[in-house]
């Protein structure tokens, strides 16, 4: 367990300029969106506290996230076809905040994906955008050999 949050992630950290930030969502939907800094924040807000596990074998307890639950996303006039368990579970959120402030720029300033009982590499940094596939794909870490599950109470670290 540790108070403090480490920053663990691959390559460079982007630069952000908020006048020129956008969210999409794309893919297997029937319109696609996309929303500007003030439209996203513009939203409907949610806030918890969670639970963060990390492959490299820490964990912070009890982190505070607030941000926009998939479901103020999905009510945006489309709809989808494929599996989204892991985005409506009640404690995903698109994340602005963590314990009270924004985001770091090193924790994913300005839009982190969170996703609850998963390993944290499940909750994508620096979010720009949701694509919505009929199939699964695996992702960068999952393409290096981390386990697609990633369920922290089952080991799942790697797909090994």
């Amino acid at each position: 367990m540790t108070v403090k949050w480490p920053v663990l992630h691959a390559g460079a950290v982007p630069e952000v300029d908020l006048a020129t930030w956008s969210f999409r969502v794309w893919g297997e939907v029937e319109d696609e969106i996309e929303l500007d800094w003030a439209a996203f924040n513009a939203l409907p807000r949610s806030g918890n506290s969670q639970d963060i596990h990390c492959v490299t074998r820490w964990s912070r307890f009890d982190t505070s996230f607030e941000g926009v639950h998939w479901r103020e996303i999905a009510e945006h006039d489309f709809s989808t076809n494929v599996p989204l368990a892991s985005l409506e579970d009640d404690l995903a959120l698109l994340a602005t905040h963590a314990d009270g402030q924004p985001l770091e720029l090193d924790h994913g300033y300005p839009l982190r994906l969170v996703i609850p009982h998963k390993y944290f590499w499940k909750s994508a940094k620096w979010l720009r955008g949701i694509e919505l596939l009929d199939h699964d794909q695996l992702g960068f870490w999952e393409r290096y050999g981390y386990h697609n599950d990633a369920d922290p109470w089952k080991e799942e670290r790697y797909s090994f």
